[in-house]
């Protein structure tokens, strides 16, 4: 079973620059509060270390 981690959205990205939105979305996030789990890999790392101020890790499974 692989690794998995639940981020969710603590922070609005408006006004936030573009590429701090997409890397929401490529995360699958869009609207306040909202939760996914994620595969635990370093690319999917990398984008939640680099919006620490949007994301927040709820969990890590496995």
């Amino acid at each position: 079973m692989a690794k998995t981690i639940v981020v969710k959205q603590v922070a609005s990205a408006a006004r936030r620059p573009a590429v701090q939105t997409a890397t929401l979305k490529g995360l699958g996030l869009n609207k306040l509060n909202r939760t996914r789990e994620l595969e635990d890999t370093p690319s999917v790392r990398g984008m939640v270390n680099s919006i620490p101020h949007l994301v927040k890790i709820v969990e890590e499974r496995g």
